[in-house]
């Protein structure tokens, strides 16, 4: 379990200085701005409807790198649920899908 938890430490130390190194920071071509307008669209037990400041991050994310990351345990520890976030792109409409 102590290996785990360092794993997912290091993993969002990885992340962390990804995001960090891109000035605004992104990820996948999402910045964190965007992460942040979309966390309350797939996290805890009642999720809200992405917003349209999500879907316009979504929208100008690589999905494909995104999908690295769908069963990644940094997810959870960030209490993100992967499978609403593999739901975003059809919530917001999105003309291509995503197969992961």
């Amino acid at each position: 379990m102590e290996a785990y938890k360092r794993l997912v430490i290091l993993v969002a130390l990885v992340l962390a200085a990804a995001v960090a190194a891109n000035g605004q920071g992104s990820v996948c071509r999402m910045t964190q701005d965007g992460l942040t307008a979309c966390k309350p669209a797939v996290s805890g037990q009642n999720p809200v409807p992405p917003s349209p400041a999500c879907c316009a991050a979504i929208s100008n994310a690589d999905m494909q790198c995104l999908c690295t990351f769908k069963n990644s345990p940094i997810l959870s520890y960030l209490g993100i649920n992967p499978a609403m976030a593999m739901q975003l792109p059809a919530k917001c409409n999105m003309a291509t899908s995503t197969h992961c």
